[in-house]
This record gives C-alpha cells, structure tokens and sequence, in this order.
C-alpha cells in the first residue's frame, strides 16, 4: 500500500512549509488527484489520520478533489475524457490515445494558523 508512503510525504511536505514560513498547525489539507494516478483515494483517506498523528497536521481536515483523465484522441483529433489509461476513445473507439492530464497528484492547498 504506497498511500501510506504518500501520506509519509505529504507529511514531510507540511513540516518542511511549518518551519519556513512559521505557522504551527494545519487544519485543512486540499489535494488534487488524478485518476490515472494510481493513487487510491480511500486507502489514502484511510491512512492519512494515522501518519498525521504527531505533526503539525494533526487533527487536519483532508479534502480531496478528484481531477478526471484526459487524452488526445489521434484519430479524432480531440482531447477525451478517461476513466482507465487503456480506456478506447468515446467518440471513435480507438485506442490511439495520448494521455494528457489526470496522472497527478498535487497540494492544491493548506488552511493553517
């Protein structure tokens, strides 16, 4: 389960920003994650309140908005929206799709006093 490596992260991230900018707490966390990131959002959820325990997000409100995938369909000349990496276009049905957005997992943003 690499989402509590994530989480590891995100952690390592908010203490790094506490110190350089001098605020103490956390209390709400927004990220961005792209489908096609391979991040589970649920097991993220999950361990999110666990490896929080202890830092300066501590009690910290997770929101999560979940960004679609996209792509360039070759074949369409159009950008489509995916679900899966080998999804078929929903226009033509082919699989001649370039992916361009929805990989990503980002801080979108920190609520912090």
């Amino acid at each position: 389960m690499h989402e509590m490596a994530i989480c590891e992260s995100i952690r390592q991230i908010m203490e790094d920003q506490a110190r350089e900018a001098g605020f103490a707490r956390v209390e709400r966390v927004r990220l961005a994650i792209g489908a096609l990131s391979g991040v589970e959002i649920a097991a993220l959820q999950f361990g999110f309140d666990v490896v929080m325990r202890g830092s300066v997000a501590q009690d910290a409100k997770l929101e999560i908005e979940e960004v679609p995938g996209s792509a360039w369909c070759m074949p369409c000349a159009r950008t489509v929206e995916i679900a899966a990496r080998y999804d078929a276009c929903p226009h033509c049905g082919s699989y001649q799709l370039q992916v361009t957005g929805g990989e990503d997992m980002t801080i979108r943003e920190l609520e912090v006093v």
